[in-house]
């Protein structure tokens, strides 16, 4: 079996206080330990330690991000982690720096990943719906899907060496949820893929 990191980025805003987020991680590690995995779990609006964290990545074979979109992207909270937990692993240990080298400085940027051989896994709740993503006549992701829209995240994930499983996603999530459905399609995607 494998080692999965399983990342809460939730941040608390007085509209959204994280219990999806927190209840689909609890799924996640409750399902994946069942299944025999090793699981550690970080909640980034709690405290972590930068050292710490920097070996779970290391210790990972699959790292699941469990994340609300929040103006598009991951909360705020979890930028500040990876600009000091992906940070502190540029020394070697996550990244040999950028992957060019000296001889060639003009190819292979993003290559020097050490983290290859393992997974990565985006589980993202949206107050978007569905419908949303996929249809060019819809107007603010003209045709866009979820994995366009979270592109930077996925070179975030590729640039350690780390390769892509699906991205999970719940949809619509503030004002039509249907939270129970939500549920049996996360443990059938976790079950597909772990």
């Amino acid at each position: 079996m494998s080692n999965v990191l399983i990342i809460n980025a939730h941040h608390k805003y007085p509209f959204a206080e994280g219990r999806l987020n927190g209840t689909l991680t609890q799924v996640a590690d409750e399902l994946l330990t069942t299944k025999g995995h090793d699981t550690r779990i970080v909640t980034v609006d709690n405290d972590w330690e930068i050292e710490q964290e920097v070996e779970n990545h290391r210790w990972a074979d699959v790292i699941l991000l469990q994340s609300p979109v929040n103006w598009m992207g991951v909360p705020w909270t979890f930028k500040k982690y990876m600009d000091e937990v992906y940070t502190a692993g540029m020394d070697g240990r996550l990244t040999q720096f950028d992957g060019r080298t000296e001889a060639d400085p003009k190819k292979n940027y993003g290559a020097g990943g050490t983290l290859t051989g393992s997974k990565y896994m985006l589980s993202l709740t949206f107050n978007a719906p569905e419908e949303s993503f996929n249809d060019k006549s819809e107007y603010l992701f003209q045709g866009k899907s979820v994995d366009d829209l979270f592109f930077p995240m996925h070179m975030n994930f590729r640039f350690f060496g780390l390769d892509a499983l699906p991205t999970f996603a719940c949809y619509d999530v503030m004002k039509n949820a249907d939270i129970e459905a939500d549920f049996t399609r996360f443990q059938a995607h976790l079950d597909m893929h772990f």
